[in-house]
């Protein structure tokens, strides 16, 4: 029995949409269950009293699996398939007056909103991931810094990025801000339920900046203040009781 896939609406020419699309939840799920933190401290810590820094190196193990996944291998592996430029896919400066203008404005707004924003205890609870650093006030830089060059950039990347410009040819910028959005989303589940909520929002109108700007970089910088200045605030002011 010969499996006809034509008339399902299969289109060979359209091959590298469909990895493009399939490549969300294929790379989500390897990194769910082998880039995150847990399987570092189930497979390499045996013993925390042996291994101090063993839940520090975790999160460090997972910024850079989340690299590896959604930045390294869409752009070896997927990028050379749809004939995209880095710069087509938001990695340049795109329309540096409306971006630098966009940032000048909000990012004054957002981080003392934040500090508001921040002092929730599932918020408290969540963050930072790596909960050594309110023993070792000193790892705090290294973590940011790590976060930020192997999450951030990777997420924004990927999501707003790669995903975004590249479905945008295919299915018009609405409906690939739309997918970018489910899938970055899916990231946060299991995460304190005002940010699952908050990121759909936030993914919309990010996913809307990066195609107005044709950037990731402005979208890229509002969303490292978000999260590190939520460190921050966790972990100096609201959860210094800890």
């Amino acid at each position: 029995m010969k499996l006809d896939l034509t008339k399902y609406g299969y289109n060979p020419k359209e091959l590298n949409t469909y990895l493009i699309l399939l490549s969300a939840p294929v790379l989500l799920s390897v990194y769910y269950y082998f880039g995150y933190s847990h399987f570092y401290m189930q497979t390499f810590v045996k013993d925390l009293l042996e291994s101090p820094l063993g839940e520090f190196n975790s999160r460090i193990y997972q910024f850079v699996s989340f690299f590896i996944l959604m930045f390294v291998l869409p752009a070896v592996f997927l990028k050379p398939r749809i004939g995209m430029s880095f710069t087509e896919l938001g990695m340049g400066l795109g329309d540096k007056k409306f971006g630098f203008k966009l940032v000048a404005i909000i990012l004054p707004i957002l981080i003392p909103v934040m500090y508001f924003a921040t002092n929730a205890p599932d918020i408290i609870a969540e963050y930072p991931l790596s909960k050594t650093l309110y023993q070792r006030p000193d790892l705090v830089f290294p973590y940011e810094l790590a976060y930020i060059l192997f999450y951030y950039i990777a997420w924004e990347f990927y999501f707003r990025g790669f995903l975004l410009f590249s479905l945008e040819r295919k299915f018009g910028g609405i409906n690939a801000i739309l997918i970018q959005t489910i899938s970055s989303c899916l990231i946060h589940i299991g995460k304190p339920a005002g940010e699952t909520i908050g990121s759909i929002i936030v993914g919309v109108i990010f996913g809307y900046l990066a195609l107005r700007t044709r950037s990731i970089w402005y979208v890229l910088i509002l969303h490292v203040a978000i999260g590190v200045s939520t460190d921050l605030y966790v972990l100096f002011f609201h959860g210094v009781a800890r």
